[in-house]
């Protein structure tokens, strides 16, 4: 277990030494954990530590695993045909080689490495001198709230994987095996348990505070835990009691949902707080990662750009308002939000040469590129591709904890309940109510999803989790030599013009995708060999 060991070797040798057999002192320049925690303020430091690991404030270790994932959908392409797309290729087009993946390989290492900061929060908090027990049981509760998550990050990508729930040492770790994903999940539902009965309302938080983990963030978490089992009771009940306690509702601005002049919004469970700073090097990155690559001084990277697979599904569903919201396409006369679209056009150099916005078809393979992301031209940091931007990133809106309590509703036979909280998400956005019960209302929850959520990195893991009328998990229906994302890409006649043209990505992705083996990514191959085959690799990956 390389990254584990390295981790492990690194919080005990060097970032926290106590070798007080060697030297008669503590090593200057170095914190000692067994003597960190003394006050309130070291508690606080460490957790934010712990918060800081939601994504390292940097594009490789977390956001890119996110764009990623999206890709592996019918939603996103890898878009960008002007560079290598080896970082991607192998599991975003299921090619089945995606072991020695760089861009899994940080993910699970970080994750591992956010698990570790929280295991010692919760171990070592309580030996801080906090007067204030709520407060000292609070910041406890916070590292259970995170733990959980990223627990929650690894359970739903690789299934089982090994548990550490304290600072261990190396050796402590050596032949470790995985858990099932059963225990995992029974961590995650611990962990949340407690957090969600100690954590304080959103309407609690002091300004100051605002982003911290609070009880709502933690129920939310839990029904999705509970769902993703298949536990929709349970799921019912838990989201219920978020609703129920009326801490969250939607905004009325399909627009605010992601809006830099909207964040921390009454929608809003929680999101990262990307607060921008140049000189240290802070900010969120996916606008940047996900951005126009042919926006002059204004440029991006053009990784995960939306499909006409799904812009056709909003069309379909006469979604106007979102759509808006969600693509931008080459030749737009407007952007949704954008208040100088002119400046921006000329910033690009008028490159369609008609006053319309450019997203170059020979760059970009849908010749679309992402909304929820985009920053508005007068909002940009001038140093603008650093990559760092000022958006937060929302990770659970209430939006979405409706949509999981009406298919948690659907699943349990509440057909009534079910179509109220759809319908509550419909109406935001000026669609007729959905009077259908049974199936046909489980297939009208399922479509919604996809256009509420599009691109906030939560299709690839329902696509996983739902099963089809054929008894086939959905994302089997779409993804293989005959499913329908990928006939409808690999026939001219039906395929987008501007994805057809560009060839840089081939259309046939999900062509190879393979239903014994792409329900779960593969453990990171270095992990399996550094564990001396202790760790057992996912079925299917080689």
């Amino acid at each position: 277990m390389k990254q584990l060991f390295i981790i492990l070797a690194l919080f005990a040798t060097v970032t926290f030494s106590s070798c007080s057999d060697f030297l008669e002192e503590d090593v200057r320049g170095q914190e000692n954990l067994d003597t960190y925690f003394q006050s309130e303020a070291d508690a606080e430091a460490f957790l934010t530590g712990c918060y800081n690991a939601i994504t390292y404030h940097g594009w490789w270790q977390i956001e890119n695993f996110w764009i990623l994932t999206d890709m592996c959908s019918d939603d996103l392409w890898m878009g960008n045909t002007t560079q290598d797309q080896s970082g991607y290729i192998s599991l975003a087009h299921y090619q089945g080689v995606g072991q020695s993946n760089g861009t899994i390989s940080n993910f699970w290492q970080y994750r591992y490495k956010g698990i570790l900061r929280c295991n010692i929060a919760i171990e070592r908090i309580p030996e801080a001198s906090i007067l204030d027990e709520s407060k000292k049981n609070r910041l406890i509760a916070e590292a259970k709230f995170l733990r959980a998550y990223f627990y929650f990050e690894l359970v739903k990508n690789f299934g089982g994987v090994p548990i550490i729930d304290g600072f261990l040492m190396p050796e402590e770790v050596s032949g470790i095996k995985r858990s099932t994903a059963e225990e995992v999940y029974a961590l995650i539902e611990k962990d949340l348990t407690e957090a969600a009965a100690i954590l304080p309302q959103r309407s609690e938080l002091a300004s100051s505070d605002m982003g911290r983990a609070t009880r709502g963030a933690a129920l939310g978490m839990l029904g999705k835990a509970y769902l993703y089992q298949d536990k929709f009771g349970e799921a019912k009940t838990t989201f219920q009691t978020v609703i129920d306690e009326k801490e969250y509702e939607l905004m009325a601005d399909f627009g605010d949902t992601w809006s830099i002049d909207a964040e921390n919004n009454k929608e809003s469970l929680f999101e990262v707080q990307n607060a921008y700073d140049e000189t240290y090097d802070l900010g969120g990155s996916l606008s940047i990662v996900t951005g126009n690559r042919s926006g002059g001084d204004q440029d991006g990277w053009a990784w995960g750009l939306p499909s006409a697979n799904l812009e056709n599904a909003f069309i379909k569903a006469g979604d106007a308002e979102r759509l808006k919201w969600t693509i931008i396409k080459n030749g737009a006369t407007e952007i949704a939000g954008e208040d100088h679209f002119a400046e921006l056009v000329t910033a690009q150099g008028d490159q369609n040469g008609n006053g319309t916005y450019c997203v170059d078809p020979a760059k970009h393979k849908s010749a679309r590129i992402n909304r929820k992301f985009y920053l508005p031209y007068a909002k940009r940091p001038e140093n603008y591709n650093q990559p760092k931007v000022p958006l937060n990133h929302r990770i659970m809106r209430y939006a979405d904890v409706l949509l999981m309590y009406a298919e948690a509703c659907n699943e349990t036979n509440d057909d009534v309940n079910a179509r109220t909280a759809l319908n509550q998400v419909r109406k935001r956005v000026n669609l007729a109510n959905v009077e259908a019960s049974g199936n046909e209302l489980r297939k009208a929850i399922r479509a919604e999803r996809r256009l509420e959520l599009a691109c906030e990195n939560h299709r690839i893991y329902d696509l996983r989790r739902w099963t089809d009328d054929n008894g086939k998990k959905v994302i089997c229906n779409i993804m293989g030599p005959n499913g329908s994302f990928v006939a409808y890409n690999t026939n001219q006649t039906t395929a987008d013009a501007y994805e057809w043209e560009n060839q840089y990505e081939p259309s046939n992705k999900g062509y190879t995708f393979d239903e014994n083996r792409d329900l779960l990514f593969p453990i990171p191959l270095y992990e399996i060999t550094m564990s001396s085959g202790t760790i057992e690799q996912n079925p299917g990956w080689n």
